[in-house]
């Protein structure tokens, strides 16, 4: 008898634990525009390196997160769905690009404003983007620049 109860009192530990980690991951997760957020576009020549949920930064805060992420198939560019937090207004001119946290870190979208006085509306598109930077192809290519010819 005693054996049952602290089976019991073990499987009622880990389910709080469960539950526990579930509450910080719903918490974490983010994705969605929230009540007063906005979505934006963005399309890249080269998307490697992000997904579903990256996050969306602004000088280095998060301001937003992935929420898709397609291919359009008459231009062969990544068409990117920005959802951005509300209450904060991007200016028209401003451009997005794909950049890495570091040599093993992951990668993000970063929005570097504009000056504009005119802002972004729920569902307008960021024009100036530049896409993801391998590191193996800048090695390959170096390589090949310093490499003799014969």
């Amino acid at each position: 008898m005693a054996n049952t109860a602290a089976e019991a009192l073990i499987g009622a530990v880990v389910l709080v634990a469960a539950g526990g980690f579930l509450a910080y991951a719903a918490q974490r997760a983010d994705l969605g525009t929230g009540a007063d957020g906005y979505t934006l576009v963005a399309k890249f020549r080269k998307a490697e390196g992000i997904g579903i949920g990256t996050d969306v930064r602004l000088s280095g805060v998060k301001i937003g997160s992935v929420t898709a992420l397609t291919l359009d198939p008459e231009t062969y560019r990544a068409v990117t769905r920005l959802a951005i937090q509300g209450g904060l207004r991007i200016p028209d001119d401003s451009g997005a690009r794909i950049a890495s946290e570091g040599l093993l870190g992951g990668n993000f979208v970063e929005i570097t404003p504009g000056a504009s006085e005119f802002m972004l509306k729920d569902g307008d598109e960021i024009l100036q983007t530049q896409g993801s930077v391998s590191l193996l192809d800048l090695f390959l290519k170096f390589g090949s620049e310093i490499a003799p010819q014969r």
